[in-house]
């Protein structure tokens, strides 16, 4: 009885240490991949305002003269970059909100970082990437990978895209057109901004979208929207035509020079059919995509399947989760969105644990970037992995390596490398070569 009473007692004070032990998101831990712990650099965080001068409004469309009324585009962006921080410094805690269950309110949450607001920068001429959220996400759910790749020493610019609602169907023609248009406006106003504060190298930038971000940086990195895509439709006015594949305005929507792109279960197959087998085409710089083959919200076999398989003028990986869904590109749940189903699937996958899920995302990301970004051949081993199934890698059982060493993937050892034995299941990684390279 004692035993019980002391059991009883502890249950409480272990059920309020559960979820409030938790940790900034971009900090992984001991079983995640070898790419995936942080870098050697502190850092910073900032914000920018950009505001785009007289763009057109999707939503007032006046069919008797058929105009749009214009008015400025404000674009907040966070930016993470390495930075010099003293010792005992406040590191930022984010604070956001998404749109819940109708009629229930929204629901605002607070995620932990590692950053701290407004330190020096430190060192100059970083890679740039530059990332875009989900149909009305934040980049607050994102610094699994804005922190992470910070202190990697890449400077990381996230748009607030100031989405409609989720909940509100009637203006999803505004998400449709702006998506490819801000991530194109941002990523040039920031390679001059930065480039002349010294911060950024402007030949060396990526783009990584999630979702919704992933239509708008696919689009931006040269994948042409079709003229005869339902897209062309579903904004009023005829306002996608002028930037769709031979408009005259399709330069609008693109960004030169872009070094490397990142698709998280992007949006833009299915009913979207954004760009067709020619629009694909027109996608060179070398393309990671990442998506759960049970992704029912953008579907997978339309979507980053036909995407990696059309793509033919890159270099493109496909990582799949086994059973995963679409909820891959956001942060662990916090604790304010665990009340309702609703709020907890905007972060959570129903199968694989969140947390996991990030840091293999993370870790084939910076492999990605490192190599195509900066140039590191030696990050090819990580791509050109053993096998397309992480399943069939073998650990020799006559190792001595200790319990959580890493895989070098070689010396017999044909579990993926940076993995340790019995952690790499449930992935595949799908490679193919650019149509000119193909030989």
């Amino acid at each position: 009885m004692r035993w019980k009473a002391t059991l009883t007692a502890l249950v409480p004070a272990f059920a309020l240490l559960g979820p409030c032990m938790a940790g900034p998101p971009s900090q992984f831990g001991v079983d995640a991949p070898e790419l995936a712990h942080l870098g050697a650099s502190a850092v910073g965080v900032r914000t920018l305002a950009l505001v785009q001068r007289k763009q057109e409004d999707v939503l007032s469309f006046n069919p008797a003269n058929r105009s749009f009324q214009k008015s400025d585009r404000a674009l907040t962006v966070d930016l993470w970059y390495p930075a010099a921080v003293p010792d005992g410094a406040q590191r930022e805690s984010y604070t956001a909100s998404l749109p819940s269950e109708p009629p229930a309110p929204p629901v605002s949450f607070t995620v932990p970082g590692i950053a701290v607001r407004d330190a020096p920068a430190a060192g100059k001429a970083h890679p740039l990437v530059v990332v875009s959220h989900g149909y009305s996400n934040s980049p607050a759910a994102m610094t699994w990978l804005t922190e992470n790749l910070a202190s990697k020493g890449y400077v990381v610019a996230a748009i607030r895209h100031d989405d409609p609602p989720i909940t509100d169907k009637s203006r999803f023609a505004q998400l449709l057109a702006r998506r490819p248009l801000d991530v194109a406006y941002v990523t040039r106003s920031l390679k001059d901004i930065l480039a002349r504060e010294k911060l950024i190298d402007p030949s060396r930038v990526a783009l990584v979208g999630y979702s919704m971000g992933g239509y708008g940086v696919l689009t931006a990195a040269g994948a042409t929207l079709d003229p005869t895509s339902p897209l062309m439709t579903m904004v009023p006015g005829a306002f996608l035509n002028q930037y769709a594949r031979g408009g005259s305005k399709h330069d609008a929507v693109t960004v030169e020079g872009v070094r490397a792109v990142v698709a998280l279960a992007p949006a833009g197959g299915g009913n979207l059919a954004a760009w067709g087998a020619e629009g694909l085409r027109g996608i060179h710089a070398p393309l990671l995509l990442i998506s759960g083959n049970r992704d029912r919200t953008v579907d997978y076999a339309t979507g980053a399947h036909a995407i990696f398989e059309g793509a033919t003028n890159a270099d493109r990986y496909l990582l799949t989760f086994k059973e995963g869904g679409h909820s891959i590109g956001l942060n662990p749940v916090p604790d304010a969105m665990r009340t309702r189903l609703w709020d907890q699937d905007w972060f959570a996958d129903p199968v694989w644990r969140k947390d996991r899920i990030n840091a293999i995302n993370v870790h084939f990301i910076t492999a990605f970037l490192d190599r195509y970004v900066r140039d590191d051949v030696s990050r090819d081993s990580y791509l050109n992995v053993s096998g397309t199934d992480s399943d069939a890698g073998q650990w020799p059982a006559e190792s001595t390596s200790a319990y959580a060493a890493v895989s070098p993937g070689a010396n017999g050892i044909s579990v993926w490398k940076g993995f340790q034995r019995n952690h790499a299941a449930g992935l595949e990684l799908l490679q193919a070569k650019a149509a000119a390279h193909a030989n």
